[in-house]
């Protein structure tokens, strides 16, 4: 019975830490050109969920000043477990942990999907820093 229980609780902890592996390109207002990064989580976080958040606002304090207090790159958090952000976390297809960044130009969304990256490198503050940094400042010369 232990040996159920163990594995019950193993699949939930990692379904819901796990995220489509998707890139969507959707309409958005054409006047807006912007970058967001966005931290989907459910209410019960683990620690990896966690450290990817402080990660990511780490970086972006750090590095990213200028263009958040310009509104050109932002950063929220979603907790898709509250039913006010059910719609955004099914447009993402987030349905745990995942980190996005949302292109928004010429009226278009393109969602990058980086959950794989985040939770791989979530432990490992300087190569997270180096490789967001790079895919950030890879879509802000796009924009």
């Amino acid at each position: 019975m232990k040996v159920f229980h163990f594995l019950v609780f193993a699949l939930l902890f990692f379904t819901s830490c796990q995220a489509q592996d998707k890139s969507k390109t959707m309409a958005s207002d054409e006047t807006v050109s912007k970058i967001e990064i966005i931290d989907f989580h459910t209410t019960h976080r683990c620690q990896t969920c966690l450290k990817i958040e402080a990660n990511t606002e780490m970086l972006l304090e750090a590095d990213f000043k200028e263009q958040m207090d310009a509104g050109t790159l932002s950063f929220q958090t979603v907790n898709i477990d509250d039913e006010a952000n059910y719609d955004m976390a099914e447009r993402f297809e987030a349905a745990g942990t995942a980190l996005f960044i949302n292109v928004i130009k010429n009226g278009q969304e393109q969602h990058i999907d980086l959950t794989d990256f985040a939770f791989m490198k979530a432990f490992d503050d300087e190569a997270f820093a180096t490789e967001l940094k790079a895919k950030i400042d890879e879509q802000l010369k796009t924009l």
